[in-house]
């Protein structure tokens, strides 16, 4: 049960925004999660700020997940995040920041997992 939720500083089209979802969804088994569960929200044009000054690119990044994924696993996720927003929105490294949440209880269709 995955959640990504992306805010990133700089536009993105709807095809980008497919590209990111496809992106995530390779990157989320590095969390042993499948992308058969994962949700992605992408929201673009964010207002960010970073050590008091505006961000003109920039993201913050959200990972939700079921359970407790390693803080090995969520190293190598947040190193995967980083790359692909570097890749597909030039956002720098050094603008992104990531945190991972472990969800104990999940609902999902009315029901608890």
């Amino acid at each position: 049960m995955p959640y990504i939720e992306a805010k990133v500083t700089v536009p993105v089209t709807p095809e980008k925004k497919e590209v990111l979802k496809a992106r995530f969804g390779k990157a989320v088994s590095l969390l042993h999660k499948p992308e058969s569960w994962l949700m992605v929200g992408v929201e673009d044009r964010k207002d960010l700020w970073f050590a008091g000054e505006k961000l003109e690119k920039g993201a913050y990044v959200s990972v939700s997940a079921f359970g407790a994924p390693s803080r090995s696993d969520c190293g190598k996720m947040a190193a995967e995040i980083t790359d692909i927003l570097s890749g597909e929105l030039s956002i720098p490294g050094e603008r992104v920041y990531i945190t991972f949440h472990p969800v104990e209880n999940w609902a999902w269709n009315g029901e608890l997992f």
